[in-house]
């Protein structure tokens, strides 16, 4: 095992985009990421959702402080195949102590996912 990769790393997940609390990021979703009905796995879903929203607060936040999912959302609005996922993930609201994020998963032009979640601003 090697211990210098990451869990984006692991699954695949590219950051194509993270600045003024926006972000986009893409998985080639391949049968490692399925479930064994065939489809992308719901788990597989809800940390690239996840990724996606924390990439979008550290980038409105600034370099010195955490995003922790504090509660998440995640809203399965079809199955996702393998191939190409893109999500993209924006600041909705931001306080000083809590922040929520909105994401959403698409392929092939159809929306997979939508998740809404509220993250802690703690102290790097």
């Amino acid at each position: 095992m090697n211990d210098d990769r990451s869990f984006k790393d692991v699954l695949g997940i590219r950051v194509e985009e993270a600045e003024d609390g926006r972000s986009r990021l893409a998985l080639e979703a391949s049968s490692d990421h399925l479930n064994e009905g065939g489809t992308v796995h719901g788990g597989v879903l809800a940390s690239l959702v996840d990724m996606a929203m924390g990439e979008a607060v550290r980038s409105s936040t600034g370099d010195g402080t955490v995003p922790a999912t504090s509660q998440l959302t995640v809203t399965y609005l079809r199955p996702g195949k393998p191939g190409l996922l893109s999500v993209t993930a924006a600041v909705s609201k931001q306080g000083d102590a809590l922040t929520i994020c909105e994401a959403d998963v698409e392929q092939d032009g159809k929306s997979l996912v939508h998740a809404l979640a509220t993250f802690a601003l703690l102290n790097g």
